[in-house]
């Protein structure tokens, strides 16, 4: 097991979030929000019920200025929202979140009526301002804004109740995840003597040691125990929640929200659902019997789900090296992407180091178009955190890329956002593997590539199958923990299949999956990212002409274009159900390689 003391704290990155504010009593935070105050008076004074009398030139003036405003929320709520990452633990830092939440939707508030104003001017009208010699062309900028904007339109409340909605989320959902968020970065394990944050548990069950990663399992699912009935309420509250305001709106189903955000049919995440359970036994399962062989194990408990191989010393990887790998993988498929990956290591972009209080997980951030991302991520120097570090660089790229359509074009669609981090981890792993000579080697590289994509799309599925089935069952009433349990150890038993023998303590694993709190239903996203890539990766291996230019092109776009059209250069489309299979078949094709090293016996 690599020692994070090999990544100590002098070598890993901490972001610097000057960029943004130079600190939590910036006079130029406080000259923002108090323009941006101003600014949203006078534009609620000069737009609100006016909207159907403007020519072209004074509908892109009104959408250029509420853009402007956006920004400078978007600026402070960055900020402080990183600063929370950052360090959760710290009151000081919670209470300027919550005031600057706050604020930010006081402001915010303003403006509610023009998203609604705008959805209702009818299409003729809109076709008629197109039309007009003089501001048409510049209304045509925005019409991935007008497009994107009027998909909800048959979704969309009255002012009066969308202003109520949006006023009451400060001490609603958000004021939940809040509270999720806090109570998880407190939480101590306590394993072998020492405390350890959420995040450092859970990594322990990678540990090569097989009573390690058990007892960390026991010592996590023994927490989580003690405080199941809190996050049973938090998730009670949100599925409620939720249910109130999909009933309100008139979405057919608990999901179809997120999908008309994500910009895809309920119809299509359903061929992507029906694809990969049914490809369950073929993959997971089969992997995972595999798995259990080489490990000389009868079943496997859940904490050796993510157990290295017998042979696996997965040497530590230092931060220079991680830096490197992920580099020359970029620069190598694109100078101009590498370029752009560079900068995040130059500059204080990237915060890889491990302390308490800070978030257990790993995101990229976009701020604002006028600022850059952020990365956040914990780095412990194996390689799968090497992996990490190539996935949120993708989003970074893609992000830096994007900014050139503005604020409220550039954020691509959650099923587009993973496609950039998936092919950039895919990129780096390639390259790693092409150059790695030695059998045992390569076959541990290939081992660890299709736990990552099963755990990407297989996993993933199963979570969203988690979390429609228990927002399913919570329009009939509260969900007790127990209950939760049960229908988490349903979908993992479905997913992993016979390989896994699982424990009670495993019931209670569900709570610190932090999407179902912050992102409901995100997380199908994700294997609809991985399955795009692998058939994306495979137009490029083909030696599609053009494919690096079509690439960066594609994510200069950001929220421009929907998937058939990104897709549609390399002769890809997401509608056709052989789509999925052609991605789930790069991980069949994985699995085979790796049968194929155990001999005839076992394939």
């Amino acid at each position: 097991m690599p020692s994070d003391a090999a990544v100590s704290a002098p070598e890993l990155p901490r972001w610097d979030l000057a960029d943004l504010y130079d600190g939590q009593d910036s006079p130029a935070l406080e000259r923002d929000l108090a323009e941006a105050d101003r600014a949203a008076q006078a534009f609620s004074a000069a737009y609100a019920g006016r909207l159907g009398r403007l020519d072209a030139a004074g509908l892109v003036a009104s959408i250029a200025e509420y853009e402007r405003i956006d920004v400078l929320l978007g600026r402070a709520a960055s900020y402080a929202g990183l600063l929370f990452a950052g360090d959760s633990e710290d009151g000081a830092i919670g209470r300027f979140y919550q005031s600057i939440n706050e604020r930010v939707t006081q402001i915010s508030t303003r403006l509610i009526f023009f998203t609604l104003e705008l959805n209702l001017l009818g299409e003729d009208h809109l076709a008629a301002l197109r039309s007009d010699p003089e501001g048409g062309p510049a209304l045509a900028r925005w019409q991935p804004f007008l497009r994107d904007l009027r998909v909800f339109r048959p979704h969309q409340l009255s002012q009066e109740v969308e202003r109520v909605l949006h006023e009451k989320s400060v001490t609603g959902a958000s004021a939940w995840s809040r509270l999720f968020d806090e109570t998880m970065a407190a939480l101590r394990i306590d394993v072998d003597g020492e405390r350890l944050t959420v995040g450092d548990a859970l990594n322990l069950l990678s540990d090569r040691d097989r009573a390690v990663r058990e007892r960390a399992a026991k010592a996590i699912g023994e927490t989580f125990s003690q405080n199941i009935r809190l996050f049973s309420l938090i998730t009670n509250t949100l599925a409620k929640d939720k249910e109130i305001s999909d009933g309100l709106r008139a979405y057919p189903r608990p999901g179809s929200a997120r999908n008309r955000g994500n910009m895809v049919e309920d119809e299509v995440v359903d061929a992507l659902v029906t694809a990969v359970t049914g490809d369950y036994a073929r993959l997971s399962h089969r992997y995972y019997a595999m798995k259990a062989r080489w490990l000389g194990l009868e079943k496997l408990q859940h904490w050796d789900r993510n157990a290295p191989l017998p042979d696996d010393t997965d040497t530590a990887i230092s931060w220079d090296q991680a830096r490197t790998r992920v580099l020359d993988a970029y620069t190598g498929f694109a100078p101009e992407l590498g370029r752009i990956a560079e900068r995040f290591f130059e500059r204080p972009w990237i915060d890889a180091e491990l302390r308490p209080g800070k978030s257990s997980g790993a995101f990229a951030h976009p701020t604002v178009p006028t600022a850059h991302p952020y990365i956040l991520m914990n780095y412990h120097g194996r390689s799968r955190d090497v992996m990490t570090l190539a996935h949120e660089l993708g989003h970074g790229i893609h992000q830096v890329l994007a900014a050139e359509q503005g604020y409220l074009m550039s954020s691509t669609p959650l099923t587009l956002a993973e496609t950039a981090s998936v092919f950039g981890e895919m990129l780096t792993f390639r390259a790693l593997l092409d150059a790695e000579t030695d059998p045992s080697r390569r076959r541990r590289m290939l081992a660890g590539k299709v736990e990552d994509m099963l755990n990407t799309v297989v996993r993933q599925i199963a979570f969203y199958r988690f979390e429609t089935l228990l927002h399913d069952e919570r329009r009939c009433g509260e969900l007790l923990p127990e209950r939760i349990g049960e229908l988490w150890r349903q979908v993992q038993t479905e997913s992993l299949g016979p390989a896994f023998e699982f424990t009670p303590d495993y019931d209670v694993f569900w709570a610190y999956v932090p999407h179902f709190v912050h992102s409901p239903f995100y997380v199908y996203a994700y294997a609809f990212g991985d399955c795009l890539v692998n058939a994306l990766y495979g137009v490029f291996q083909d030696g599609h002409p053009g494919f690096q230019r079509n690439y960066v092109e594609m994510l200069k776009a950001g929220g421009t274009k929907r998937h058939k059209e990104l897709l549609a250069p390399f002769g890809l489309d997401a509608s056709d159900p052989a789509f999925w299979r052609k991605g789930l078949d790069v991980i069949a094709g994985f699995i085979d390689e790796l049968a194929a090293t155990e001999g005839p016996d076992h394939g």
